[in-house]
């Protein structure tokens, strides 16, 4: 990130939250379960699917984990009811993994067997190094008991290879995205290009070993390398999905569906919709200068 986009996020942190939520929207599906069921019905009126996320990492006690276990089997019936084309997205830190495993895996236990009853689908997300291989560990957990649930693999960490040799023994269903969080160079590659070849190879072996894989990125690059692979290898379209987040690059969208993929964007809402944004923000620094380029100018 050079200086100026450092400051302009710094900045942006920094703003008090009704002038971030003005810009923040275009992430975020809204706060509430209605928010988020309109905007899963409006995607599903252009062809693409959703994956809805209930805002929340790293709970401070047990009963906050079951507040947010409860929403998300709210998210899995309100899907059902409404016949929407979505399935659900959580975050372990946000059920209680950092503070008890086994009371963790009762609850990811009661959302996936919700889901099951639903006939939906839950995709357990990863999040920075320090809990990937308990991470690892439920969905390998999960899998034992219920086939509907599948992980997100990160192609900048250097072990991800060797993870997924190992989780394709079993039919598998990954989210394969490059990785967002910041880690140490010695189990992170750092290089635009090398963490794009990464995941290029890691697409290719998962393809190879009949995984199903959620194509996670805005990346032309990627894209292009992705569509190149499965025309090489005749995949059929039910065999993978393009995945994008909420208002970022949509302009791509058309260019997926128009070449007969399927599409599939990340939808989050709820109350913890600020963290996320400021996430949001410094990953795409120059969305943080246009969020202070708009304040400054009244939004002109």
């Amino acid at each position: 990130m050079n200086p100026l986009n450092k400051l302009l996020v710094g900045i942006t942190s920094a703003l008090p939250k009704k002038f971030v939520k003005i810009f923040a929207n275009r992430y975020i599906a809204g706060i509430t379960l209605d928010d988020v069921i309109e905007k899963a019905r409006l995607l599903n009126q252009k062809n693409i699917m959703a994956t809805i996320d209930v805002l929340g990492e790293s709970v401070s006690d047990k009963k906050e984990a079951e507040r947010m276990k409860d929403s998300c089997c709210e998210v899995l019936h309100a899907v059902d009811n409404y016949e929407l084309k979505a399935n659900l997205s959580i975050k372990l830190t946000s059920l209680a993994l950092t503070l008890d495993y086994d009371f963790c895996k009762s609850l990811v236990s009661e959302i996936i067997q919700t889901a099951k009853q639903t006939e939906n689908f839950v995709r357990i997300d990863m999040e920075d190094s320090p809990v990937t291989d308990i991470t690892i560990q439920m969905y390998e957990d999960m899998r034992k008991i219920y086939d509907n649930t599948g992980l997100v693999l990160q192609a900048y960490l250097r072990r991800t290879e060797e993870d997924a040799k190992r989780l394709m023994k079993e039919k598998s269903n990954f989210r394969l995205c490059k990785g967002i969080y910041i880690e140490p160079e010695e189990i992170a590659f750092k290089g635009r290009q090398e963490i794009r070849d990464n995941y290029l190879k890691l697409l290719r072996l998962m393809f190879e070993n009949k995984a199903y894989v959620g194509i996670a990125t805005h990346d032309d690059n990627l894209i292009d390398g992705a569509m190149k692979l499965i025309k090489e290898l005749s995949l059929q379209n039910n065999e993978y999905e393009f995945q994008m987040l909420l208002g970022v690059r949509e302009g791509l969208h058309d260019k997926i569906l128009k070449e007969g993929n399927r599409l599939r964007i990340y939808t989050p809402f709820g109350e913890r919709w600020y963290e996320y944004s400021i996430r949001r923000f410094k990953e795409n620094p120059n969305f943080a200068g246009q969020v202070v380029k708009g304040i400054l100018t009244g939004g002109r």
